[in-house]
């Protein structure tokens, strides 16, 4: 069977020519087998095709681009919506173009529908997925003021709620609940910003999916909202100055009269990226302008205040490549603060410390003007800083910590504890607490994430090497339950990426969990060329002209499955998302 999703949602290819292996829920008796995607109730996508309405593609063939010479064909150029002019744009071009692609989207979902409303077991598996789902969860605990704040998810809420509470063991209160924030559930929380006394909250929010923010503020103490709101606002963080008294923020320019936004589905790439700073309690239309590059339009850029309070440091970026320019500005040498500039009408004297794009840079640190920095100049995996003593950088103390990933990391200079979040293929979730005042740091559970129904002993994780096309050894994940005999014939989900530097590091998912526990899948990740797992040299193994080399890895782990007797070429499904997609649309491709 063959399955082809819309390139706005995840890609995936099944292939297969008999029901998979039967899936079953127990009950207190005798379990009844469920036959899991029956070809006689569902049909065979590959073999009844001719049967399948499917809806019609626009094409356009006289589409056609020019690279150096070679004529290459994009008929379907037409299904995409592009940025374009501004005429075009009132002649209504945009909007039919948006009107297609909204109606070829709703139909291909419609005949997915009538595929999948004849298997039986798909209320099995929704009550399944909900079930296992239905745990609660916990991010790592950060102080501000004199207040703790930490997420917390009660298990089935679309959106994780900020609590906050005067000590780590006291009574939480909800401070902000994303889930209330519209009745159906289409406005989400972006990003946030505390101040650092705790007083005021900042919190930007998203409607429909939109890449578009703006920016509210709250009274922490008494729960009211403030009138600010900030608009035109993408690509932002928000960072409060030591005082409380505002924020820096990324904003484009307003649009044009006569121009529109379709809040989630707009693709229009938008130029002249600038910093602003808001004085809390002021209109908009007073920010002051911090810095903008009207000869580099391309540019986006990002402030935020060092832990000290004592520096503004501005990144500026050129695109998705692991390079940064780098700029400071000392508070203290503005003779009448941020808000002096609002009549100078000028930019902040920033310092041009990095002014190419030569590396990545990001502050870790600082001592006074001394600065601590991570980066990949001369290091394509990094030059990372783990708990180490700043001044020698000597290491100081191995955590004991499993083959996982470290989720999240809360603490700053000033405390003597940190939170470490961390999880795994087989880990939901752990938080744990570190004291770091004595010479041996201490480390202590303080929350774990338990899901009902899960047994990690029952299951399995292995890394294993696998040779690609050219003798490079790829990385790949494969877990399953225990003990499974390798006799080729267990279906087996291969997931991939393969792109933008992007490192697919271990996580848990109760998707996959479903897959394993209920159906009797081996669900495997693959660490291609193209993604961050190896540094910058792996991405650029797998970007641009070297592109193929993502396709040839993944085929490798493919293949490296049937051989292994893992499973076999009618029981193995592919996924992708985001870049993925590209991944599988290749893969797709180069095997047919």
């Amino acid at each position: 069977m063959l399955l082809l999703l819309n390139k706005s949602v995840p890609l995936r290819l099944l292939l297969s020519r008999r029901p998979l292996k039967p899936f079953f829920l127990p009950r207190p008796s005798r379990p009844r087998r469920l036959p899991l995607l029956p070809c006689a109730a569902m049909g065979s996508v590959a073999g009844d095709a001719a049967r399948l309405a499917y809806p019609p593609a626009r094409r356009d063939d006289s589409v056609v681009d020019d690279y150096h010479g070679v004529q290459v064909p994009d008929p379907y150029r037409c299904q995409v919506s592009l940025a374009c002019g501004y005429a075009l744009r009132r002649a209504g071009w945009r909007t039919r173009t948006r009107r297609r692609r909204k109606e070829f989207v709703a139909k291909q979902a419609e005949l997915s529908e009538t595929v999948l409303a004849g298997c039986p077991d798909r209320e099995n598996l929704r009550r399944e997925v909900t079930r296992l789902f239905d745990h609660p969860r916990y991010a790592a605990p950060f102080r501000r003021g004199n207040k703790y704040f930490h997420f917390h998810n009660s298990g089935l809420q679309a959106q994780s709620v900020l609590y906050m509470q005067d000590e780590l063991d006291g009574k939480a209160e909800v401070l902000l609940d994303p889930n209330t924030l519209s009745k159906d559930g289409t406005v989400a929380l972006s990003t946030y910003s505390i101040s650092e006394d705790g007083n005021y909250i900042a919190y930007g929010l998203s409607e429909s999916g939109s890449d578009w923010v703006s920016i509210h503020v709250m009274n922490v103490t008494n729960k009211q909202p403030m009138p600010d709101k900030l608009s035109w606002v993408k690509f932002s963080s928000i960072s409060w100055t030591h005082d409380g008294k505002g924020f820096f923020y990324s904003r484009y320019p307003a649009p044009r009269e006569g121009e529109e936004l379709d809040a989630g589905t707009e693709t229009n790439i938008n130029p002249n990226h600038q910093i602003y700073y808001h004085v809390l309690g002021t209109n908009q239309s007073e920010d002051i302008l911090c810095w903008k590059d009207p000869e580099h339009p391309k540019y986006s850029f990002g402030a935020s205040i060092t832990e000290d309070g004592k520096y503004i440091i501005l990144t500026v970026y050129e695109g998705c490549d692991p390079v940064n320019k780098l700029y400071y500005c000392e508070i203290s040498s503005l003779p009448q603060g941020i808000e002096g500039f609002r009549e100078r009408q000028e930019m902040l004297p920033f310092v041009k410390l990095i002014d190419n794009f030569d590396a990545q840079y990001q502050v870790v640190a600082n001592d006074g003007d001394e600065f601590t920095f991570l980066t990949n100049k001369s290091a394509s995996r990094n030059k990372l800083v783990r708990l180490r003593d700043l001044r020698t950088g000597n290491l100081i103390h191995q955590l004991p910590l499993e083959i996982g990933s470290v989720s999240e990391i809360s603490c700053r200079r000033e405390d003597k504890e940190v939170f470490i979040g961390f999880t795994s293929f087989l880990s939901p979730g752990i938080i744990y607490r570190c004291n770091l005042a004595p010479a041996i740091p201490e480390m202590k559970m303080f929350r774990e994430i338990s899901v009902p129904g899960f047994d990690r002993t029952s299951f399995q994780v292995k890394q294993v090497f696998v040779p690609s096309k050219d003798g490079t050894k790829i990385p790949m994940f494969i877990m399953s339950k225990k003990d499974i005999n390798l006799d080729g014939s267990h279906p087996t989900l291969l997931y991939g990426n393969g792109g933008f530097n992007i490192s697919l590091t271990p996580s848990f998912s109760v998707g996959r969990l479903v897959l394993c526990k209920n159906m009797g899948f081996v669900v495997c990740v693959a660490n291609i060329r193209g993604g961050g797992e190896y540094g910058e040299e792996w991405h650029k193994a797998g970007a641009l002209a070297m592109k193929q080399n993502c396709f040839d890895d993944f085929a490798a782990c493919a293949e490296f499955l049937i051989s292994n007797g893992y499973t076999s070429s009618n029981r193995l499904c592919i996924e992708g998302r985001s870049n993925g997609g590209l991944l599988i649309a290749a893969s797709i491709n180069q095997v047919i």
